[in-house]
């Protein structure tokens, strides 16, 4: 590329544009030569594009503390040149992306309501309707990591499902759809292959009851070696991943689709926008999102009673509970993966301390987690092991470390471990596995069973932080669910030293889980159709 060599801007460009080739070199002599020229002006673009370039370099190498330090420069210069009314249209278009690219930041250091924040900002930035309502959607769901059921929250969802609002709906013809029929049930993801909402999928398309319900799938993201799995479950396969919102509402609608359900919610890629338009007289939402949508479209959340005590969906849901009997989840892992036959031995045996674990996403991980954390470890000879993304980068170790520092925890107790293809594998390693609050697992809850390891939770005060319990309750194990902090920290502690009940849980938790109303696929499945049954009636009836 040929530039003038005293042109800011041109330097800036280069920059940028070697970060997005991966040639951190010239990225960085590109920088270093901006940054020396002396007709830098304290609130030019260029000046904002160096800095964005700058922070997208240390970002985009994992070099957390530089990039966040980077990024916080960026904002205040431009915070500082609005007021001046300064900026112009390239230079809202690169806040946009600064926003954006500082929010995943934040997210993998482990500080998701700064990441919440950031992605509010990049949707306010932006003139694109589009991409202002999935950056409102990404902030939605990232606000989940530390804020969960609250009117805010519903605000802030009812304030996307304005962002999607058009007069451009689907008629539905109530009479010719009340006579007798086999209801056509209609499933929109992103996700129909190796993801982890995908473990909960298959009872749905699978084990349907196919003399009273038609069952269609509508794939709107990449597939995988596990598509075509679920493609063969299916009486009806659309794959609509390069179509609009708007073609993929008309298709589902030409399929005369009487129940549609959402299994994304606020999740990447969310198939909202489509149920905006209306292609289905009834829309459901549930499983791969943990809280409400915010669409009056949607008419049901699909949740059970431990999530949704009675009186309590109202004040943070849109929707109307569409409640399960049991637990609104259904745990089938045998069709991305094999699930483990037998147990063994609790590891505490062999090693003479205990080791617990969490697998969880780092940002689930709150100050309070931690801290409760350290006094589990102070209770009993024992490590902590935490495996995942954030422990996968040096920057991010030292995040963690240094929380767990903070806090007066023992460094010498935590294990930090990158996260990988074999996670499964490293659960041999733990005894017993320690969810998060509020903002509890759902995957790695059942994942950490099926392989013989008990899992302490903390029953919540909303939705999304009673899925542990949910989870627990339907896998026989109730006595693992605490209700605050302290009886959290007294069941951990209490369960590691009692080394043989907990050697005994390790050798019959797999096949305890397979016989378990958490793996029941049939019985599941009763009692969604007689949802479904129940809410198609309501709608004929009104």
């Amino acid at each position: 590329m040929d530039i003038n060599k005293n042109s800011a801007e041109g330097w800036a460009v280069v920059a940028e544009a070697s970060v997005y080739l991966q040639e951190y070199d010239k990225a960085e002599e590109a920088l270093d030569k901006l940054w020396k020229l002396k007709s830098q002006k304290y609130v030019s673009g260029a000046n904002l594009r160096g800095l964005f370039a700058t922070a997208a370099f240390y970002g985009a190498q994992f070099q957390l503390d530089k990039a966040m330090t980077a990024y916080k420069q960026l904002f205040y210069r431009f915070e500082t040149g609005l007021k001046a009314g300064s900026w112009d249209e390239p230079s809202y278009s690169i806040m946009e992306r600064g926003y954006a690219f500082y929010a995943d930041a934040c997210l993998l250091a482990g500080v998701p309501d700064k990441a919440a924040e950031a992605a509010f900002k990049a949707s306010h930035t932006t003139g694109d309707l589009q991409r202002k309502a999935v950056y409102h959607g990404k902030a939605l769901f990232l606000t989940n990591y530390r804020e969960s059921g609250t009117a805010r929250q519903l605000e802030r969802h009812r304030e996307y499902g304005a962002l999607l609002r058009t007069e451009m709906k689907f008629p539905h013809d109530r009479e010719k759809r009340m006579n007798p029929h086999s209801l056509r049930i209609g499933y929109i993801s992103p996700d129909f292959r190796l993801h982890a909402a995908a473990y909960f999928f298959t009872p749905l398309l699978k084990f349907a009851n196919k003399n009273q319900f038609s069952v269609y799938a509508y794939f709107t993201g990449n597939a995988d070696h596990v598509t075509q799995r679920f493609k063969d479950m299916v009486d009806v396969w659309r794959d609509v991943q390069n179509k609009t919102p708007f073609q993929i509402a008309h298709q589902i609608f030409d399929d005369h689709i009487d129940i549609l359900v959402d299994l994304s919610g606020h999740s990447e890629n969310s198939c909202l926008p489509v149920l905006s338009y209306r292609p289905a007289p009834v829309q459901v939402s549930g499983i791969g999102y943990i809280n409400t949508t915010g669409l009056d479209e949607v008419d049901y959340f699909l949740t059970d009673r431990v999530c949704c005590p009675d009186g309590d969906f109202a004040r943070s849901f849109s929707e109307k509970p569409l409640l399960i009997g049991d637990c609104h989840l259904c745990f089938n892992p045998l069709t991305l993966r094999r699930l483990k036959a037998v147990g063994h031995d609790t590891p505490a045996k062999a090693n003479g301390y205990i080791t617990y674990g969490c697998f969880n996403n780092f940002a689930k991980v709150t100050d309070d987690m931690l801290l409760m954390w350290r006094n589990i470890l102070d209770g009993n000879p024992s490590k902590l092991v935490l495996k995942n993304k954030t422990c996968s980068i040096e920057s991010g170790r030292k995040i963690i470390m240094d929380r767990f520092r903070r806090i007066g925890g023992d460094l010498s107790k935590i294990e930090l471990r990158p996260f990988s293809q074999d996670y499964l594998a490293q659960y041999d390693d733990i005894d017993i596995a320690l969810d998060t609050s509020p903002y509890a697992g759902g995957l790695t809850t059942c994942d950490a069973l099926s392989m013989g390891v008990p899992v302490i939770t903390m029953a919540g005060w909303s939705h999304g932080s009673r899925y542990g319990e949910t989870i627990l309750r339907a896998a026989g194990l109730p006595e693992l669910i605490s209700k605050d902090d302290r009886t959290y920290v007294g069941k951990a502690i209490q369960l590691g030293q009692k080394i043989d009940q907990l050697n005994e849980l390790h050798h019959e938790l797999p096949a305890q889980l397979r016989q378990s109303r958490l793996m029941d696929n049939k019985s599941y499945m009763m009692d969604i159709e007689s949802g479904y049954d129940r809410i198609w009636k309501a709608y004929c009836k009104v």
